[in-house]
């Protein structure tokens, strides 16, 4: 049996997170339980348009986490394999829905190891009554004044309900 290492480790849960649901929670409680620390790295692409502004996604996580102080809440741009090396991560957490996901994610994950060696990439399913939730659905849900109680944390639902009023 080996020693446990002295130093902690930490790994980088990235996405978007507009809005953080409970499948991405899941995935962060399970991910405490494999790493002494977490950073929620939300990801700045400007491709894409955020319903819950950068102020608002981080201030809804660190929500979900005021009494978890391995949870850190960060923001991200650029290459996240860099992102992960500057802040001496051990892993990259990514979740898999489905298997449709595992495609892209295995493509980015090796490009990852090419680029930064020392950081794995972690592939973890949600438990199966998250398994079908995403961010894009539950908006797409919201929008249409369907009860998303449930399937994101209550503060979450009403800042939604707010947003679609």
């Amino acid at each position: 049996m080996s020693a446990k290492p002295t130093t902690r480790s930490l790994a980088i849960y990235p996405g978007t997170f507009d809005p953080i649901t409970n499948g991405h929670l899941d995935l962060i409680d399970r991910s405490l339980s494999l790493f002494d620390r977490v950073i929620v790295a939300i990801a700045i692409n400007p491709g894409k348009k955020p319903l819950f502004s950068l102020a608002e996604r981080k201030q809804m996580i660190k929500q979900c986490f005021l009494d978890e102080d391995r949870v850190e809440v960060d923001t991200v741009s650029g290459l996240l394999v860099e992102y992960a090396a500057q802040k001496q991560a051990r892993a990259i957490i990514r979740g898999l829905r489905a298997v449709s996901d595992f495609d892209y994610e295995f493509q980015l994950a090796l490009m990852n190891r090419k680029l930064e060696r020392s950081v794995e990439s972690v592939f973890l399913m949600p438990g199966f009554r998250w398994i079908f939730i995403s961010s894009s659905i539950v908006k797409d849900a919201a929008s249409h004044g369907g009860d998303v109680e449930g399937l994101v944390p209550p503060h979450v639902g009403t800042a939604l309900i707010e947003k679609y009023r």
